[in-house]
């Protein structure tokens, strides 16, 4: 017997689908519009397709697993409750393959994300996700995530705030990819990723993992294909609440961030 909790799961699966095969067909025309314009103006259009967030994960958080939710605020309507970024350049570099592993498992290693809204401090599950954590010390201690802005903000159906992406767009990644880890968590219950999670993005295959990455600050109904790899801090909740409470730039519960959430510095360090 199928439970109603159980159907509206699968309702909010199918409908993720449906919107992700809408999606993808969007975009499919969106790049062949933009190619036939670049040929007539003889510019060259470079598109990527790398790793986007993931639709994946964009298209579970548009399950409505809710109706209660209100629509966010509009830009023009909120004041900005974050500062002004510090100056530098996003860097654009990427690399052929994962790196190796270097981390101690046994080792504590902690994230703290210096963003323009406040500092978001992350403890790192390297035991059980040793290869995501060992892409983050590499890639923070490259600088990747630095002046990168956090791109997108679910209000509606789950509940995070993704980052990760230095092109801004949901579609960068580092160049690599890292298999899936730690799915079997035992704070992942009922298809549930509690508020506090720090999981990474994919693109809804199996091991397509790259940089992107959401941190979940509400409980959200999500199938456990996101390689769980880290907690927030009871200080970085209330940033991401701040941040949350700017709404999101479409009113439909799925956009930018209206607040302007730039990681200054990505720093991981063992303790």
């Amino acid at each position: 017997m199928v439970t109603q909790e159980q159907r509206k799961r699968q309702l909010a699966r199918e409908k993720f689908l449906r919107q992700q095969q809408r999606r993808t067909a969007a975009r499919r025309k969106t790049r062949m519009r933009n190619s036939v314009i670049a040929s007539v103006l003889g510019v060259i259009v470079v598109g990527s397709l790398t790793l986007y967030t993931t639709d994946a994960l964009k298209g579970d958080d548009k399950a409505k697993a809710s109706s209660e939710t209100s629509p966010s605020p509009t830009p023009s309507a909120v004041k900005d409750p974050c500062e002004k970024a510090a100056a530098g350049s996003v860097k654009t570099e990427t690399w052929k393959k994962e790196p190796a592993v270097t981390i101690d498992k046994s080792a504590k290693y902690t994230m703290k994300l210096d963003t323009t809204c406040g500092a978001i401090d992350i403890a790192m599950k390297a035991s059980a996700a040793p290869h995501t954590v060992n892409s983050f010390n590499f890639l923070a201690g490259k600088g990747y995530f630095d002046h990168t802005k956090c791109h997108r903000l679910t209000t509606n159906g789950i509940y995070v705030l993704q980052c990760g992406d230095p092109t801004g767009s949901g579609s960068g990644g580092p160049g690599y990819t890292i298999p899936d880890e730690n799915l079997k968590d035992a704070s992942l219950k009922n298809n549930v990723y509690p508020a506090g999670t720090v999981a990474m993005a994919n693109t809804s295959q199996p091991n397509t993992g790259g940089s992107q990455f959401f941190l979940v600050y509400q409980d959200s109904p999500l199938p456990p294909s996101y390689t769980p790899f880290g907690t927030v801090s009871e200080s970085g909740m209330a940033v991401l609440k701040k941040i949350v409470g700017a709404g999101e730039s479409t009113g439909a519960g799925d956009g930018a961030p209206n607040a302007t959430v730039v990681i200054n510095k990505a720093t991981v360090s063992k303790s």
